[in-house]
């Protein structure tokens, strides 16, 4: 069994926008100064207490930050105007690869466990991932754990599997558990620092990231038949 894991913000959906609204309303309830753009999402893919703790240290207010930018990211999620897009061609991707036999997919990612099922909700997802590990899961990117339990719970091996995301931790969490790291061109961090943390090979679109995973999956000679969206 192939396990293709995905980080969900940056790599599946683009949700930069509603991160960064509500990062600028956590620190001004918290009286701190607002991170410019770029420092505000080179921490996306970190867990909130680690994330926070790198943009005001130990001795800042973070508890205090990551409470406020739950309340304000959930109250801002539940607008519709404020939805989380896909990013082009991952829909038909992540189709493609489900109905592959000997194919498993997973999440492995910073956002919580109440975030991702949110998602998998709203885009009836479900039953695509054989295994989600969230923050809520597991110690943070860039430790290996969430990779670990992903093998764990779908039976296969470090060199059987495949950690596709946008951010450095990624690609060293994926390092880290002896997985092979796919970083994407299209996320929230540069693609020098995915190469620096150890990407194996870096994609810029969906279209590649499929002829790239299909190349490691070999010859499709079968497929599941219940279709992905389950109409």
């Amino acid at each position: 069994m192939k396990l293709i894991l995905f980080d969900v913000d940056g790599t599946l959906v683009d949700s930069q926008h509603l991160i960064l609204a509500a990062l600028g309303m956590a620190f001004s309830a918290n009286g701190v100064a607002v991170p410019s753009r770029e420092r505000a999402l080179s921490i996306v893919g970190l867990s909130l207490a680690e994330a926070f703790t790198v943009l005001v240290g130990a001795d800042g207010p973070v508890d205090g930050l990551a409470q406020a930018y739950r309340e304000a990211f959930h109250r801002l999620r539940s607008d519709p105007a404020n939805e989380e897009p896909l990013y082009p061609g991952a829909a038909a991707c992540v189709e493609a690869l489900f109905e592959r036999k000997g194919a498993a997919l997973g999440i492995a990612t910073g956002k919580s466990r109440r975030g991702v099922r949110h998602l998998l909700d709203r885009l009836n997802w479900h039953h695509v991932f054989a295994t989600t590990q969230t923050a809520d899961d597991a110690p943070s990117k860039p430790h290996p754990a969430m990779i670990e339990q992903a093998m764990a719970a779908v039976r296969t091996t470090p060199t059987d599997t495949v950690m596709v995301g946008d951010s450095c931790y990624d690609m060293a969490m994926a390092r880290a558990a002896g997985a092979l790291p796919i970083g994407v061109a299209w996320g929230f961090q540069p693609v020098e620092a995915l190469r620096r943390a150890g990407a194996d090979r870096i994609v810029h679109s969906y279209s590649e990231l499929r002829v790239t995973l299909d190349g490691l999956l070999g010859p499709s000679n079968s497929a599941r038949s219940a279709p992905i969206s389950g109409r």
